[in-house]
C-alpha cells in the first residue's frame, strides 16, 4: 500500500544509483571521485505532526513513510558503495548516533523527513569528514594563519581554476586572468 509516486521498489532503486554511477564515471572518467549518501532516518512523530498541521481534518495518521523503510533504502546504498567500492556517508546512522550535543536526532529534520538548518550543519560536517577520510586529496586545509577557508586555504587534489577575490586588483581585474 505504498504510494507509487513516493516509492519505487528497493531493486530499482539500487539498480537506478548504480546506473547513475555508470553515468557519472562515463561522462567524467573512472577516476572520478563518488560519495554516496543514504537518505537520514525518518521520524514518526515529526511526519505525524506534519501532517496534522498540513491536512488538518484531512490526516489519515498513517505513516506513508517510516523509519524502517529508510533503513532499507539505506542498507541499499550501503550495499552499491561496497559493490562498487565507493565513499559511503551513511546518515541514517550517523544521525541517529550522533553526539548528545547533537541529540536528539530528531532534530535534525524539519518535518520528520527534510532536512532543519541543525540537519543541513549535520550533513555538511560529516561529509566533510567522510571527505577527509576517504579522500584526503580533496580534502581543503584552512589557511594556517587564520584557520578559515580563504584564499590561503590548500586542496592538492583540486586544480585552481582562477585566482581568489582578494588576488585580484580591483583597478585591473583583466591582468589576474591573464
Amino acid at each position: 500500500d505504498l504510494n507509487k509516486r513516493q516509492h519505487v521498489p528497493l531493486a530499482d532503486y539500487k539498480s537506478n544509483i548504480i546506473k547513475i554511477v555508470s553515468l557519472v564515471k562515463n561522462s567524467f572518467g573512472n577516476d572520478v571521485k563518488i560519495v554516496l549518501i543514504t537518505p537520514p532516518p525518518v521520524c514518526h512523530e515529526g511526519r505525524l505532526k506534519f501532517q496534522k498541521e498540513r491536512y488538518k481534518e484531512k490526516a489519515t495518521g498513517k505513516l506513508e513513510r517510516t523509519l524502517e523503510l529508510s533503513g532499507a533504502y539505506a542498507s541499499a546504498v550501503n550495499n552499491v558503495a561496497t559493490e562498487l567500492g565507493l565513499s559511503l556517508l551513511d546518515l541514517w546512522k550517523e544521525m541517529q548516533a550522533a553526539p548528545p550535543e547533537y541529540q536528539p536526532w530528531q532534530n535534525f529534520l524539519s518535518d520528520g523527513l527534510h532536512l532543519s538548518p541543525s540537519g543541513n550543519k549535520f550533513v555538511g560536517e560529516a561529509l566533510l569528514r567522510v571527505i577527509d577520510k576517504c579522500l584526503p586529496e580533496l580534502s581543503v586545509k584552512p589557511c594556517r594563519e587564520t584557520g578559515n577557508i580563504n584564499s590561503g586555504s590548500t586542496c592538492a587534489g583540486i586544480d585552481r581554476m582562477a585566482p581568489w577575490h582578494d588576488e585580484i586588483n580591483s583597478e585591473e581585474p583583466e591582468k589576474a586572468f591573464s
